[in-house]
């Protein structure tokens, strides 16, 4: 059984498990989302849906949205978010909202804002959301908390950057989609290498040393800034803390 089978199946069993009829994924025109929308698509041939939320986004992003969605045939739903991030940023700071903002925690209101559209769905749809985050994200924390993180399951949770692309050809992904730069949208002009500050490229090898056990072959300063953002971020992909009375 090929890689995008076992994907689509394990997506399936997950769903049908739940109760659930089908699967809601939030459609950023990246290589990420494009790959879980398909194996959804394969999952759910007549219930999946991908919904595009623009929120001052790249139009360019939500064209190769709508292209891989018009070659798979996958049912799609646009909620702008624009007036609504502008509204929610006016009552809790007076005033609106600039693209530009870089401050992280403005730019993270728009991950939060989709997650919570992508919740309507699926509550009204009795569907699961299904996240896109992948294994070469996960380990640095590169993911909003309650945001592109609060999902049901990961389907490419346990495959990095380059074995994802590996299974957007495989898929049928359109190739402008796979090359483009990976970015998270947050503002203009921003990508998730910059924002790490390490190319997915190195970050992948550094994750097989570190996994394997041969981090003599990284760069030690690399491999150290690695390892701290993951100790960093440890409590992004765990769930809360409970007290207990002992």
């Amino acid at each position: 059984m090929n890689l995008p089978t076992k994907i689509s199946d394990w997506i399936k069993e997950k769903v049908e498990i739940a109760g659930a009829k089908g699967c809601v994924v939030g459609l950023s025109g990246g290589v990420d989302s494009s790959a879980v929308a398909v194996l959804c698509k394969k999952a759910f041939p007549k219930t999946t849906l991908g919904l595009l939320m623009p929120c001052f986004s790249n139009p360019e992003d939500a064209k190769h949205a709508k292209d891989l969605a018009e070659k798979f045939k996958i049912e799609t739903y646009e909620a702008k978010l624009d007036d609504t991030l502008n509204s929610f940023y006016h009552a809790l700071e007076g005033k609106k909202c600039s693209p530009d903002d870089k401050d992280l925690a403005t730019v993270n209101l728009r991950p939060r804002l989709r997650m919570t559209a992508l919740y309507y769905f699926a509550n009204k749809l009795n569907y699961l959301v299904v996240g896109t985050g992948n294994k070469s994200e996960i380990v640095m924390g590169y993911f909003t908390k309650y945001g592109d993180g609060g999902v049901d399951l990961e389907p490419l949770g346990g495959l990095l950057k380059k074995e994802v692309r590996s299974l957007a050809i495989e898929l049928g992904v359109p190739q402008e989609i796979i090359e483009k730069h990976p970015s998270a949208g947050l503002w203009h002009g921003q990508t998730d290498e910059g924002e790490m500050g390490i190319t997915y490229d190195e970050l992948d090898k550094i994750i097989e040393a570190i996994e394997q056990g041969n981090e003599k072959e990284c760069n030690p300063a690399m491999c150290n800034k690695v390892k701290q953002r993951m100790l960093a971020s440890a409590h992004k992909a765990a769930a809360p803390p409970i007290f207990e009375i002992k």
